[in-house]
This record gives C-alpha cells, structure tokens and sequence, in this order.
C-alpha cells in the first residue's frame, strides 16, 4: 500500500477545478484509490461526490493510499494536484 500525506494549499481546497482534476487523474487509475482527511475515514477518490464531502480546506491535510502497479507514480500526480496553489 502506497501513501502520501499533503497539506492542501488551494485557497478553496478540493472544493473547486482542484477537485474535479484530482477525481479524473484518479478514475483513470486501475487500482482503487482513497483519500481521507487526516486520520478520518477514508473515501473513494474516483468519486467527486465522495471528494467534495471530506470538505477539505486550505491547509488542512489529506492523506491518498492507493495499491497496486504504478500506485507511487499515480500518488505523486494526485499530491501535487492537491498541494497545487
């Protein structure tokens, strides 16, 4: 299980294009992928819906897992979306 933890630092966190970015970079993946802010339950992050409820701010930190081959790679590309200003 691959994992990264980022803080947020869009002004409107995944609430705006930042959100819908992150859904279509991860539902292209094969693998499942999960985003949870911090240590809350994690959602699926192919899911817009699922995305937009976690209400993640500016600053706060989410945490992506994903398993599988290409996980890092995927993961790397999902972080720096949502650590984009």
């Amino acid at each position: 299980m691959a994992e990264r933890q980022v803080t947020v630092k869009s002004e409107v966190g995944l609430h705006a294009r930042p959100a819908a970015t992150f859904v279509q970079t991860a539902a292209k993946a094969s693998l499942d992928v999960t985003i949870a802010k911090g240590s809350g339950t994690p959602v699926n992050a192919k899911s817009i819906l699922s995305v937009l409820s976690l209400d993640v701010r500016e600053g706060d930190t989410v945490v992506i897992r994903a398993e599988g081959e290409g996980a890092d790679e995927l993961l790397d590309a999902l972080a720096g979306i949502a650590s984009a200003p």
